[in-house]
């Protein structure tokens, strides 16, 4: 960002916010919002904790499974809707309507059917994470060149080996966009999900720590999730920079 003739980085609005935030605290204005360095002082106190430990592992694991099952899902999804015509208008409004719907609406009715166990958590995140992916996918095969297609049929290749060597390879920078974007929201869903559905991980710490008002360790909290969240974002996108080069061949 140019700001007067001078390149300033793009980190310097948080370290306006960060400031803003620690003047605020200072002044004890409301004790929802405690100064920065005092929640940082608490951030380090509890991470090496076994209950964060705990609460990490099981928030990972969770996490990273509705994660996979949306990327299974999602994918062939994407290519089947992109490739058919058919099976396009016939899911299509639902991929946007699911897209854009308060899911946490939809979390109990999930809990209804599959109970207040490590499940619903799972389709939790698989409900707020797959619609995304879908979509991408979708785009990025719609962007593909139909000589592509051709080039496939004409060596009598199979639709499973043109979905593995033709469709993946030729969408990927899309898929990998769908996926980042899908990771982000999957990190709403798990906590959401821990929250309405079964106390634990760090939905067991979010109510432990706002119903006795430790607002210092909620926000903490907080801060550590924004930090997985910008990891994740960060990590998968310099993997779609690194494959952009599949999208100057697709045309």
């Amino acid at each position: 960002m140019i700001l007067y003739g001078y390149r300033v980085p793009m980190m310097a609005s948080l370290l306006i916010w960060a400031v803003v935030w620690e003047i605020v605290g200072q002044f004890d204005l409301t004790m929802m919002v405690p100064p920065l360095s005092n929640v940082l002082v608490r951030m380090a106190e509890i991470v090496p904790t076994p209950s964060f430990l705990d609460a990490l592992w099981i928030t990972g694991r969770t996490f990273l499974l509705g994660n996979l099952i949306a990327v299974a899902c999602g994918v062939p999804l994407g290519v089947l809707m992109g490739r058919s015509v058919l099976a396009d208008r016939i899911l299509l409004p639902w991929v946007n309507l699911f897209l854009s719907a308060p899911l946490t609406a939809l979390v109990p009715v999930i809990m209804v059917i599959f109970g207040f166990g490590e499940t619903t958590i799972v389709l939790t995140v698989v409900l707020f994470a797959v619609w995304i992916i879908v979509l991408d996918t979708r785009a990025g095969i719609r962007n593909m060149t139909p000589s592509l297609v051709e080039m496939a049929r004409c060596y009598g290749a199979s639709e499973a080996q043109a979905f593995a060597k033709i469709y993946l390879w030729a969408a990927l920078p899309e898929i990998l966009t769908g996926i980042r974007l899908g990771f982000i929201r999957a990190v709403k869903g798990v906590v959401i999900g821990q929250l309405l559905v079964s106390i634990v991980g760090f939905g067991r710490l979010f109510e432990i720590y706002s119903s006795n008002f430790l607002m210092e360790h909620f926000w903490a909290l907080i801060l550590v999730l924004f930090f997985f969240a910008f990891v994740i974002a960060e990590a998968l996108g310099h993997l779609e920079r690194r494959v952009e080069y599949y999208a100057a061949t697709r045309h």
